[in-house]
C-alpha cells in the first residue's frame, strides 16, 4: 500500500515536472517566435508610409491652395485688362497657428483646408478664366479692327468736316482726311480685316475698301497702284497699295475714310500716331 502510494506520488511529480517543462517551452516559443517580431515590424513599416502619405497629402492640400490662390490673383489682373466682371469670392488660405479645434487645442487637421471646398472653386476659376479669356480675345479682336494706323506717312491737306470744294469752289461735306504724299509712297492698312473691293471707282480713281470687324470699315482713294483684291485678308500696317492722283483729285495725296457702323466719322478720332 506504501509503495503504490509512493509510485503514484512519483508518477504524479513525473507528470507536473512535464507539463512544467512543457509550459515553459511554449512561453519560451511563444516570446521568441520570429513571425511575431515581423509582424511587428510591418506595423511599423506601415505605420511609417502612413505618415509620410499623410505628410505628402497635407503639402499637397496646401500647395493646391497657393496656387488657387495664385489664380485668383492672376484672374482679376485679367479681369481688369479685359474689362469685364467677375465673382469676388476667394480662396481662404488656412490658419497656420492651427487654432480653431475645440476649446482652442491644437488640432493638426484645423490647418488643412477643405478639399472638396478647394475642388469646387477650382472648377469655379476655371470657368472665371475662360470668361476673361474671351473678354481678352474680344478685347484684342476689336483694338486690332480699330483703324488707328494712318494710311500713309504725310500731311493732312484737307480735314475732315464741310469746306470749299477745290474742283468746284462750292462749299461740300469732305467725308475723310486728304494726306498728302509723294507719288509711290506705300499705302498700308490701318487696322486688320478684309478686303471687300479694289478697282477704278469714278471719281474716286483706284480705291481699296476694307472691313474690319466690330463695325469698322474704311477705304482709301485716289491711289496710283493697287497691291490687294477682294477677299485678301491684311494686318494693319500691310501695304495695300501706292500713293497717286488717280481720279479727280488736284494733287497727290490718299483721300482716306473711316465708317463705323455705316456712318461716317472723323479718322482723326482713332488715330494713334
Amino acid at each position: 500500500m506504501r509503495e503504490a502510494r509512493h509510485a503514484k506520488r512519483r508518477w504524479l511529480t513525473i507528470a507536473l515536472g512535464a507539463l512544467t517543462v512543457v509550459a515553459a517551452l511554449s512561453t519560451f516559443q511563444f516570446l521568441t517566435q520570429p513571425t511575431g517580431d515581423d509582424d511587428l515590424v510591418r506595423v511599423r513599416r506601415e505605420n511609417a508610409r502612413l505618415r509620410d502619405i499623410n505628410r505628402s497629402f497635407e503639402r499637397s492640400l496646401q500647395q493646391l491652395q497657393t496656387r488657387l490662390l495664385e489664380q485668383e490673383s492672376r484672374i482679376d489682373e485679367l479681369a481688369i485688362v479685359a474689362g469685364v466682371e467677375r465673382a469676388s469670392s476667394r480662396v481662404e488660405r488656412a490658419d497656420p497657428s492651427g487654432a480653431g479645434g475645440v476649446g482652442g487645442a491644437f488640432n493638426p487637421y484645423d490647418q488643412l483646408p477643405d478639399l472638396p471646398a478647394l475642388e469646387a472653386r477650382a472648377a469655379e476659376l476655371d470657368a472665371q478664366l475662360d470668361h476673361v479669356s474671351r473678354g481678352l480675345t474680344e478685347r484684342e479682336l476689336r483694338l486690332s479692327a480699330r483703324p488707328s494706323l494712318s494710311p500713309v506717312r504725310g500731311v493732312i491737306s484737307s480735314g475732315y468736316g464741310y469746306r470749299n470744294d477745290p474742283l468746284t469752289g462750292l462749299r461740300a461735306f469732305h467725308r475723310g482726311l486728304d494726306i498728302s504724299a509723294p507719288p509711290g509712297n506705300r499705302v498700308f492698312a490701318a487696322a486688320d480685316g478684309v478686303v471687300t473691293r479694289a478697282g477704278r471707282f469714278g471719281a474716286q480713281g483706284r480705291v481699296v475698301y476694307i472691313a474690319h470687324g466690330f463695325g469698322y470699315s474704311t477705304r482709301y482713294a485716289h491711289l496710283n497702284k493697287i497691291d490687294v483684291v477682294p477677299g485678301d485678308r491684311v494686318e494693319r500696317g500691310d501695304a495695300i497699295g501706292e500713293v497717286g492722283r488717280s481720279g479727280r483729285a488736284t494733287g497727290y495725296h490718299v483721300h482716306y475714310e473711316v465708317y463705323e457702323e455705316g456712318q461716317s466719322k472723323n479718322p482723326l478720332e482713332h488715330l494713334l500716331d
